[in-house]
Formats: C-alpha cells, structure tokens, sequence
C-alpha cells in the first residue's frame, strides 16, 4: 500500500474515532458549550489531555505553515481546517496525505 493511500485511511480514522465518542455526548446533551466546558475541566487527567492537544495543534499548525511554504504544497490550509474542525487526529494525516500528493506531481 502507498504511503498516501495510508495516509487517507488515518484521516478517515481520525474522523471517525474521536466523532465516535463525541456524537453520543451531543445527542445526550445538545452543543451545551458550558458543560462541554465544566467536562474538560472536571479533572486534572481530563485537562491534561485537553492541554496536551491543544498544544500539539498549535505545534502543528507551525509545522503545516512552515514545511508547506518550504515545499509548495497546495491546500495545506485544509490541514488547518480540519485540525480546528476535528483534530490533530484528522490535521496531521491530511497535511500529510496534501505533502506527499505536492511532491509527486
């Protein structure tokens, strides 16, 4: 199997893995921003897994902006969309997947 092929099947996982688990808590408790919130922070091993993400987002979105102005890699914002929308599970592999689809054209 390719590396881009393997690449696509992490972004799918990072989809659907993490929306497994989020989506049953939306449809028990709406979009209730607050109590996503008072979750996060209901203890330390919950905000450390919070923190520990959001620090390795802002890690990749140095990394996506850097690395694609370096090797022209088109639609490398879409990384960043999907790290916002999903997750670094998503952002890391779809940069991935958008670099190695750049350098073989």
């Amino acid at each position: 199997m390719k590396i881009k092929n393997i690449y696509l099947v992490l972004c799918l996982l990072g989809i659907i893995i993490p929306y497994a688990s989020f989506v049953p808590w939306v449809v028990e408790n709406g979009l209730n921003v607050p109590l996503l919130v008072n979750q996060i922070a209901s203890s330390h091993v919950a905000s450390f897994g919070w923190l520990d993400v959001i620090v390795s987002a802002v890690a990749l979105f140095v990394f996506i902006y850097r690395d694609s102005q370096k090797r022209k890699v088109q639609y490398w914002w879409f990384a960043i969309i999907g790290t916002l929308t999903v997750g670094v599970s998503l952002g890391l592999p779809l940069y991935l997947y958008l670099r190695e689809i750049s350098e073989n054209e």
